[in-house]
């Protein structure tokens, strides 16, 4: 087991530089320069002014100079400095904003694994009951509701016409001024709805796979052994079936570390949340390509890192992986 994980962490280093090199090469595929955007608040600026910002940011060389010099500083973890007004390394501002994604990101999907889990085996286990039809269109509502347009409908009803929960920030105006316990109640309210949105979709999703998975394993011929055996039915379905049936769970755990990071873009800019998904959209629009690369290439090692969670899982869940 340990040769195995040791040499996948020997297949992560290259495919770390040949994800890095892709992403380097497609962000400069876009139409413009981070220059562009620059020149374009000055009408007056000339074209050796234009030249003169290029080499600057080191743009008027080749790509593929640009990425060795780029990938001379990730050797060193310096992620270079933004291009933006303020010129701030690119780690700084990343720093700001991955405790809050990190937090919303890991609170859901706790929230996923405590209830999509249980939906999933009990419907497995009462198979075309009452329970498992209504299951069934909770997940129909889950996959085809749009959770854009449902956080606005929340919003609608809990924030301006109930007034129960804040709509946006993650703090209040007031927040410094508040009592202790006033001030955890205030960073929970402003954490609920996106929370809450953020976990709807993917308790859909996971709530249906366990479902499945729980119908293939328990039609298996050891599960009919441990019953003929006499096995209280409780034992068969969580100690024997819910091991097994969990084994595609773990991979699909494993490729959602990268979203802990990355966070949503589109929850983050309804609820005017500071964290990763806004970032990485402003540095997009505004061509900051150290800001883009610097999450990206994180993103990259978080998957790769959930990648090795996943057949770490599987390892823990399947005792046979264990021997290989």
């Amino acid at each position: 087991m340990l040769t195995y994980l040791f040499k996948k962490l020997l297949e992560m280093l290259p495919t770390l530089i040949g994800i890095t090199l892709l992403s380097f090469f497609i962000i400069h595929l876009a139409p413009g320069k981070p220059t562009d955007i620059m020149a374009d608040l000055n009408p007056k600026i000339t074209p050796e002014a234009r030249e003169r910002l290029e080499k600057y940011y080191g743009l008027d060389k080749p790509v593929i100079v640009q990425y060795g010099i780029w990938l001379k500083r990730i050797v060193k973890l310096d992620f270079g400095e933004s291009f933006s007004a303020d010129k701030r390394p690119v780690w700084d501002k990343i720093k700001e904003r991955l405790p809050i994604t990190i937090l919303i990101n890991s609170l859901s999907l706790v929230l996923i694994l405590l209830i999509a889990i249980p939906i999933g085996v009990s419907s497995a286990t009462h198979q075309y009951s009452l329970y498992d039809r209504f299951t069934t269109v909770f997940v129909f509502l889950g996959f085809a509701i749009p959770t854009f347009w449902l956080a606005l409908l929340l919003m609608i009803l809990f924030g301006v016409n109930l007034g129960w929960l804040p709509i946006s920030g993650i703090k209040s105006l007031d927040y410094e001024g508040l009592s202790f316990i006033s001030k955890i109640w205030d960073r929970v309210s402003h954490l609920i709805l996106p929370i809450f949105l953020e976990a709807f979709g993917g308790l859909a999703g996971l709530s249906r796979y366990m479902r499945s998975n729980m119908l293939e394993v328990v039609r298996q011929d050891y599960i009919t052994t441990a019953r003929a055996k006499g096995l209280p039915e409780s034992k068969v379905i969580y100690k024997h079936a819910l091991r097994n049936a969990l084994l595609p769970i773990i991979t699909i755990l494993g490729l959602s570390v990268p979203g802990l990071i990355g966070g949503s873009v589109i929850f983050e800019t309804i609820f005017s949340i500071p964290g990763m998904g806004q970032l990485f959209y402003t540095g997009v629009i505004t061509r900051d390509y150290p800001l883009i690369m610097g999450i990206l290439t994180i993103g990259a090692i978080l998957t790769l890192a959930g990648n090795l969670l996943a057949d770490i899982g599987y390892a823990i869940a399947d005792p046979r992986i264990r021997t290989r």
